[in-house]
């Protein structure tokens, strides 16, 4: 990853859905999905399907601030995803698929924090916000075969019903910083 720009790292369902959703901006860089946030070394994508891991499918990426802000990716963030949901988005059930943000400086923690509370505050949602916020432990990068996973088969059904609908609300947030 690019040791120049600041770096994010959410989980919010399936990693196919959000790589996508998120790499239509120009500001980010060297998105990878993987896993974080449970015990198991180097997990594999079985392993981690299983729930048992505790690890929950990620996107890493780098971003240009003077682009696209970390306020601006939150708000992608929570536009792309339920974040009421606990352990689950869309037909994906297991702690493998919860809502996560795991911050790498302590901006990101304060930022995402009061992200959540104007959302409480402002009464976004009719149910409490899930989310996690937690310092970000080791990423694990998945499979090459996850890897622009919605860009290789933009056809299979899974990514027809569920990525691109989050696609679509992505490109409404920011359209002036799309690619």
């Amino acid at each position: 990853m690019s040791e120049e720009f600041p770096h994010a790292t959410f989980a919010g369902g399936c990693f196919w859905c959000v790589e996508a959703a998120f790499s239509q901006y120009k500001s980010i860089r060297s998105i990878k999905p993987g896993y974080c946030g449970g015990a198991t070394i180097d997990p594999a994508y079985e392993e981690v399907c299983s729930g048992k891991t505790g690890h929950a499918e990620a996107v890493q990426f780098s971003y240009d601030p003077q682009f696209l802000s970390y306020e601006n990716i939150l708000e992608i963030f929570f536009s792309i995803h339920n974040p009421t949901q606990l352990n689950h988005q869309g037909p994906d059930v297991g702690s493998q698929y919860r809502s996560a943000i795991f911050y790498h400086t302590l901006e990101q923690k304060s930022s995402a924090e009061s992200y959540i509370e104007n959302l409480t505050q402002t009464r976004t949602y009719d149910v409490p916000i899930v989310t996690e916020i937690a310092e970000i432990p080791v990423f694990y990068e998945a499979e090459e075969y996850h890897h622009n996973y919605y860009s290789k088969n933009p056809s299979h059904p899974y990514c027809v019903f569920n990525t691109l609908p989050k696609i679509k609300k992505a490109r409404s947030i920011f359209p002036d910083k799309l690619l």
